[in-house]
């Protein structure tokens, strides 16, 4: 009975305390949606004030080594995750921060994680307009704004109505990770990153705090940029939920009671949700059962109009290997296309490794792709497939042939019937294994590899294990 009661006195205390919002059309609240899963957004603010829209002092600033706001309030982590109503799986599924979307509202193309600061900005002014002067409730009333833009946002690129939605801001994710005492992670090599603030040693590490928001923040130095720091958060979200669901958490008062005061400071949800409900849903889930991935993208460096560099996405790609996801797939189908016997590959070796176009080509040749020319290019880090115009069908099967990473882009000066593939320094794909390093480098003993991206991993990152990334 006293256990009973402790456990109901703090869950009423958790969901009493924490802050919701009207940031949904339709809440879902308790229910179990008709469609037979609940899909939530999951959102990392990069904020300096609190979930009641309190500023951040100086001193707990200083600790996050966060700073000033360094411009527009942006979402640096967004997550859509899928779970049954059964509560037998849940899939969380990543939406890289410089995605380049339509942006609902009038406000056009631009990169995902500016949608919230797009139309929080707006409805600030309109709200100062009208005469509202408290800077806390402009703040609140603002953010509420913006996060109505980002669930549309995200509804239309992923073709899925969210039911709910959760934000954390930067101070929660501080204060989340030192009341579990840390997230377990582990890196394949050296980390020293001046402006995250990221400087850990290869190997194993237990980290909270400032030390956590610079693992999960960094992105310069990364072989592959955003992907790279998507799939640290990965692994630290998988590693975060180990933590809290085992029962060194769950069954420390102490620990859960600094848990719950963490949540309500930092999160907010929508306006509604049944979280004790949804909880008691939950409660046969475990590490392996939480799987995640990466939605698919097009071109790393897209170059646009007006906002710099960002990651180019085909909204139908995402939204059918979305649906192949919820409906228990753990693949997207390959792509359509000619058939390998009519497409010719030619393949250009811009890594520095020696041997690696030659050996890249013999493995697209063994698939029944035509033998092209291999030659050397100058030296580039990302790779890229590039096909004739219009014949995007043949480059998406030459990627699929070579593990599915590799994005893609038209080339007016690629002939037609033809597809090139230019390797970079990042390639890891079919054909890399049988290459010889630069003769300028030794031999090494081999590292553990860094997991791909999310969307063709033939493991998933799961929350049941550590394992090593860049």
């Amino acid at each position: 009975m006293t256990l009973t009661g402790y456990a109901w006195a703090t869950w009423n205390n958790l969901v009493g305390g924490i802050t919701q919002a009207d940031v949904l059309s339709d809440d879902a609240g308790g229910e179990k949606p008709a469609d037979g899963a609940r899909d939530i957004l999951l959102v990392g603010m990069d904020s300096r004030t609190d979930a009641q829209g309190n500023p951040l002092p100086k001193e707990v600033l200083a600790q996050l080594r966060a700073g000033a706001a360094d411009g527009e309030l942006n979402t640096d982590t967004l997550i859509f995750l899928h779970v049954p109503n059964d509560g037998s799986k849940a899939v969380a599924i990543s939406l890289p921060r410089d995605s380049y979307v339509d942006i609902p509202g009038g406000y056009g193309r631009h990169k995902i994680n500016s949608a919230y600061a797009r139309a929080k900005t707006d409805a600030r002014r309109n709200l100062e307009a009208q005469g509202v002067k408290d800077p806390k409730e402009l703040d609140v009333r603002s953010n509420q704004e913006g996060a109505k833009t980002l669930v549309a946002t995200v509804e239309q690129l992923t073709g899925q109505k969210i039911d709910n939605y959760a934000s954390i801001n930067l101070l929660g994710f501080f204060d989340v990770t030192t009341a579990i005492g840390g997230v377990d992670v582990c890196l394949n090599g050296d980390v020293d990153d001046k402006l995250s603030g990221a400087h850990f040693t290869a190997g194993p590490h237990t980290i909270s705090g400032a030390d956590a928001l610079a693992f999960v923040r960094q992105r310069h130095g990364l072989p592959r940029g955003d992907l790279d720091r998507v799939v640290r958060q990965q692994v630290f979200m998988a590693g975060l939920a180990r933590k809290v669901l085992s029962a060194g958490t769950l069954a420390d008062p102490v620990k859960l009671n600094d848990l719950i005061g963490a949540l309500q400071k930092s999160v907010v949800l929508n306006q509604g949700w049944d979280v004790l409900k949804f909880a008691q849903e939950m409660k046969g889930l475990t590490g392996g059962q939480i799987e995640f991935r990466t939605v698919p993208v097009e071109n790393m460096d897209y170059h646009t109009p007006e906002d710099g560099s960002a990651i180019k996405v085909d909204p139908r790609a995402i939204q059918k290997f979305v649906k192949s996801l919820s409906g228990g797939q753990q693949q997207a189908p390959p792509p359509a296309g000619p058939d390998n016997a009519t497409i010719t590959a030619d393949v250009r070796n811009a890594s520095g490794v020696t041997g690696l176009a030659a050996q890249v080509l013999r493995s697209l040749t063994d698939k029944g792709f035509k033998g092209g020319e291999a030659a050397n290019a100058a030296a580039r880090k990302t790779s890229v497939v590039r096909y004739a115009p219009g014949e995007q069908g043949a480059a998406g099967k030459v990627v699929e042939a070579l593990g599915g990473k590799l994005s893609a882009e038209e080339d007016a000066a690629i002939p037609r019937g033809h597809v090139a593939v230019l390797l970079g320094s990042d390639y890891s794909g079919e054909g890399s294994r049988a290459a010889a390093p630069p003769a300028s480098e030794p031999q090494r003993a081999a590292e553990p590899a860094a997991p791909p991206p999310g969307n063709n991993a033939d493991k998933p990152i799961t929350a049941d294990g550590v394992i090593c990334v860049n």
